[in-house]
């Protein structure tokens, strides 16, 4: 969508993506309860929020970027255009997806999965529907940052800021929801200029809210709470108090009064992070009075605050109404102060140990408090503390910290990193996204054991749409080669098997939301977490990541797991197999094949495999049927369909066979391009699969032209699932082009089943010659029928192949051999389908 510039000076309200005046505000308020209830009608996807998110933070990045330039216009006078970069860094999708991992335990929370595979049972975090944000005054970040977390839990959020503030949260919510082309940023945002003074408006903001957040002070809190109706949450974000606590063998150390100064000086006290207080583990007033002078010493060295952070007139009036106090009470022997000549500075060293606040600007109090009176002193001011910077030995860290939480701090930390934070901490002792959400459960019945993700049945997922040039093999291995390392937490190696191995990099939370999502699709596929016993055959190594993979989803199932891998001692495999009573195998299918055969005797007489998942290649329809009726095998199903880059891409259902997959539709979008162009095929029309992911950290892999062929299955599945259907066609390389004909592996596959009766696997070796090329079919010994009756079926049904044989193009044979040595991948155990030796 396009933002709507306001036309006037007057229009400083948004609304929905309009700028508007106080008149059309005023009436568009009064029908505030349905503009929520239509609002809260169309979904927003958190991944499209993400990306919009991602996008304004490259563009406030940027100092050249024209988004920028329009947002610094707005800025507060005297502000930093810095504060843009800032909000840039905050808005990131690393950042923002790891706040919603922390607080909210997904990155797509608001989807009805199954938190408990061996239950019917789906949870989400749902929105609480309308959150009113009171901004403070003071805080030009707060009020865009408050609706950004609104956002992220899935609510319509309206916003007031003060009516002396510019319009920086207006314009910066409006460029966000202009990045989103869906519209349903913007109708999820309504933020409003007005003076506290005006109470009707006040009124008709909070009425029909489900939640209230308010920024500041006690008396704006109890200003707010008039209007909040029963039922409604209120939410304070109000000023805390927050101090340093120091043991005697660190407070006399030049490095911990540093750090210290540095938390004073940062913010100028004016951070709720901000000591206002010095605690020392002492009884000791002579200590006290020591290090307040110490301290004292190293606040003159430090550089002056800018003029922007000097005490207003009321400030400077409590300021030197506070001083004035400590300095009469000398005369008792209570206090000592030590201050800057021009009153820049002071520190109020104080016998007794009662936390008090500070007034500020660079003011700090400074009391003895031993270690066991930590909780009786505190505990009193318990609804007003936040942060406590420790420095002591570990022990005296970890001792403290413990009796620091107990007496109602809420953040630990060092001394000097008392402003420091991290995407998803905690603020004032609550997740703030859980504020804003509801967390809710549908139990159902026997059903659903199929269905992971209950919005599957009920509606499309709906990603931002792939942009961006095409990519192929190569120009992913050059982004992965560029990845910070910060999001290369896991290494994998594909299998190498049309080509060289390629190295693709993870982060673990990325890794974490690809499992899930195989876990989901794998419920789908027929898997009983509860009743089915898995033998894990996937090969293992070589930083392969097949076996390490499933593994993983059958963790994060609940399944029970016998962790084989792919050996070569297939008695020994077999043996384990029957010893532990498993019932279901994963596996490569050519590893499966032959593992079943060469241990056809005991594995037949045992009888209890009944089903089988597989991955990395496909069971043809024959060989399908051979495990049916020759092993008693009741399913055989696709695991998933994936690859080493961008992990797993499509699920079966029950309903589905052979190549036709799901996709999962929560992680990827899906292209079909020509295969001579790059343009959509025609629906059904075979083509290039193409996906983009949209769930990578530090990584953008758009547009990967993959290598697969496939077609887009019409119509909705039978399972009832909205996600997109696909059938695999077979790769790009199994197209061979020979003696000026474009032949097909999967073609030769086909009429070895269907007209020669063959199950086996069959493999395609090319070769030069001197005057012509030679095409030699390899089939296993085992169950093939005679190689010169298998050619004669290829020559009859095959018109291409048989032209370019009586052209005296190519030359034709087929050979029978061991299973064990058709040509496989090293790492993966998959079968070559097509061996090309020449030149």
């Amino acid at each position: 969508m396009t933002t709507v510039q306001p036309h006037s000076t007057g229009e400083h309200h948004y609304w929905q993506g309009a700028f508007v005046g106080d008149e059309e505000a005023g009436w568009r308020l009064a029908g505030l309860a349905g503009a929520v209830q239509e609002a809260l009608g169309t979904p927003l996807e958190t991944h499209t929020l993400l990306a919009a998110c991602d996008a304004l933070s490259t563009a406030l990045l940027d100092p050249a970027h024209p988004v920028r330039a329009r947002l610094a216009r707005h800025l507060p006078e005297g502000e930093d255009p810095s504060l843009l970069a800032e909000l840039g860094a905050l808005l990131g999708r690393r950042e923002l997806t790891r706040k919603l991992r922390r607080e909210l335990g997904d990155t797509a929370p608001q989807r009805l999965n199954r938190p408990d595979a061996r239950e019917t049972v789906y949870e989400a975090w749902a929105p609480v529907g309308l959150v009113a944000h009171i901004a403070p005054g003071n805080a030009a970040t707060v009020a865009p940052l408050s609706v950004v977390e609104g956002l992220l839990a899935g609510n319509v959020n309206i916003l007031k800021t003060s009516g002396s503030d510019t319009l920086l949260a207006q314009h910066l919510l409006a460029e966000l929801a202009a990045l989103d082309p869906s519209g349903a940023v913007a109708a999820r945002v309504i933020v409003l200029r007005f003076p506290s003074a005006r109470q009707e408006w006040l009124r008709l903001m909070c009425a029909p809210a489900d939640a209230v957040a308010v920024w500041g002070g006690e008396s704006a809190v109890e200003g707010v709470a008039a209007h909040v109706p029963p039922g409604c949450r209120l939410v304070e974000w109000g000023h805390r108090i927050s101090f340093a606590y120091l043991t005697r063998d660190v407070w006399g150390e030049a490095a911990t009064l540093d750090a210290l100064a540095d938390d004073v000086c940062l913010f100028e006290q004016q951070a709720c992070a901000s000591p206002q207080v010095v605690y020392l583990d002492t009884e000791d007033e002579a200590e006290v009075f020591a290090f307040a002078e110490r301290f004292a010493g190293v606040l003159a060295a430090r550089e002056p605050a800018a003029a922007d952070g000097a005490p207003d007139r009321a400030e400077e009036a409590e300021v030197t109404t506070t001083e004035l106090l400590a300095r009469l009470e000398e005369h008792l022997a209570l206090t000592r102060v030590f201050a800057a000549p021009d009153g820049s500075w002071r520190v109020m060293a104080d016998t007794r140990p009662a936390l008090t606040a500070s007034p500020l600007h660079r003011s700090v109090w400074v009391k003895p408090l031993p270690r066991e009176r930590i909780v009786g002193t505190l505990r009193p001011m318990r609804r007003y503390l936040q942060t406590i910077g420790l420095a002591g030995s570990r022990t005296d860290v970890a001792e403290l910290s413990r009796v620091a939480l107990a007496a109602g701090v809420t953040r630990v930390t060092p001394v000097g990193s008392m402003h420091d934070s991290y995407s998803g901490e905690p603020h004032d002792g609550v997740y703030a996204l859980q504020r804003y959400s509801r967390r809710v459960a549908v139990h159902a019945d026997d059903r659903f054991t199929t269905v992971a993700c209950l919005d599957d049945l009920a509606r499309p997922v709906v990603l931002p749409p792939p942009s961006g040039p095409l990519l192929g093999k190569e120009e992913v291995q050059e982004r992965h080669r560029t990845v910070a390392r910060a999001d290369a937490e896991l290494y994998f190696r594909s299998g190498g098997t049309t080509g060289a191995p390629a190295l693709s990099l993870f982060s673990y939370d990325d890794y974490d939301t690809q499992m899930r999502a195989a876990a989901r699709g794998l419920l789908a596929a027929g898997y009983d977490p509860v009743r089915d016993r898995t033998a894990n055959l996937f090969y293992c190594g070589g930083m392969y990541g097949s076996f390490i993979s499933f593994f993983s989803i059958l963790e994060r199932l609940g399944g029970v797991q016998l962790p084989l891998a792919a050996g070569p001692d297939h008695g020994a495999t077999a043996e384990a197999l029957i010893a532990h009573g498993a019932d279901t195998l994963f596996g490569m299918p050519s590893y499966l094949w032959q593992l079943l055969h060469d241990q056809a005797g005991p594995l037949r007489a045992y009888g209890g495999i009944r089903k089988i998942f597989y991955g990395g290649e496909h069971f043809t329809r024959e060989q399908r049927r051979t495990l049916e009726e020759g092993f008693g095998v009741e399913v055989v199903r696709s695991l998933t369909y994936g690859s080493t880059d961008l992990g797993p891409l499509g699920y079966q259902c029950a309903e589905s066979t052979g190549g036709v997959h799901h996709l999962h539709a929560d992680l990827h979008t899906m292209e079909i391009l020509a295969l001579d162009s790059d343009r959509p095929v025609p629906p059904g029309r075979t083509g290039r699969l193409v996906f983009s992911t949209h769930a990578r950290r530090g990584q953008d892999l758009g547009r990967y032209v993959i290598g697969d062929l496939g077609r887009a299955v019409p119509g909705r599945c039978p399972c009832g699932s909205h996600a997109p259907r696909f059938e695999l066609m077979g790769r790009l390389g199994d197209v061979m082009r020979v003696a000026t004909y474009s032949l097909h592996h999967g073609r030769f596959v086909s009429l070895a089943e269907e007209r020669g009766g063959y199950r086996g696997e069959l493999q395609v070796l090319l070769a030069g010659q001197d005057a012509r090329e030679r095409l030699t079919v390899r089939v296993e010994r085992a169950g093939a029928p005679d190689p010169e009756r298998l050619r004669e079926v290829f020559l009859g049904g095959y018109p291409e192949l048989r032209a370019a044989v009586e052209e005296r193009l190519l030359d034709l044979s087929v050979e029978a051999v061991d299973g064990s040595s058709l040509d496989r991948s090293p790492t993966s155990g998959k079968l070559r389908g097509v061996v090309d030796t020449r030149a």
